[in-house]
């Protein structure tokens, strides 16, 4: 549970450092987003969440 939370927590620190260092990339990164379909966002909502966990995988292994 602890881990969780951590994690969690560590993704709000990276959003905050995002919106922190560069509004205007984020700005422009959201509205690119908005103009997208469901489609197109599920699609590439996939693709990250696939990449996240293959990289949380090695990430576990080399640790």
């Amino acid at each position: 549970m602890v881990e969780l939370l951590s994690a969690l927590c560590l993704v709000a620190v990276l959003e905050g450092l995002f919106l922190f260092v560069a509004p205007g990339g984020w700005k422009r990164a959201a509205e690119q987003l908005q103009s997208m379909g469901d489609r197109q966002l599920r699609i590439l909502g996939g693709v990250v969440l696939g990449a996240g966990l293959i990289a949380l995988l090695l990430v576990r292994r080399l640790l």
